[in-house]
């Protein structure tokens, strides 16, 4: 597995969000989540100016094995979703960091108590590897 991105922040659930210039952050699923899955065949994105709570489901991500939900990481209001990902859902194995971003969301203050850095992100890899 390689290096987890410094500038992410992370959830129990494998979900990463990315804070952007225009303060709307960015959200997808971890490599690690990608890697479980398998390769991806689908992709359910939620609609453009739908609500989201912090940790309910916000998208779905079908692989050959299995379906998983995609919770938000913090709450908010949907501004964009990664369209290509209807044709490509591969982008998420491929790139999970970069192009296989799910959604872009509005957001007020974000509670970071609930979620991690890279390091405290990587301790719970090693302790799911134990």
């Amino acid at each position: 597995m390689s290096e987890l991105p410094g500038d992410l922040l992370y959830t129990n659930d494998h979900e990463w969000l990315r804070r952007e210039s225009d303060g709307s952050v960015t959200v997808g699923i971890t490599e690690h989540a990608a890697t479980a899955l398998g390769d991806l065949v689908y992709v359910e994105l939620p609609e453009v100016g739908q609500d989201v709570d912090a940790g309910g489901d916000m998208a779905v991500v079908e692989s050959v094995k299995a379906a998983s939900d995609v919770y938000a990481p913090v709450g908010g209001n949907v501004s964009a979703v990664n369209e290509e990902l209807a044709d490509e859902p591969e982008k998420i194995n491929a790139d999970p960091y970069g192009d296989g971003w799910i959604v872009r969301l509005t957001v007020g203050d974000i509670d970071e108590g609930e979620l991690m850095s890279p390091d405290a992100y990587q301790q719970l890899l090693d302790e799911l590897d134990d």
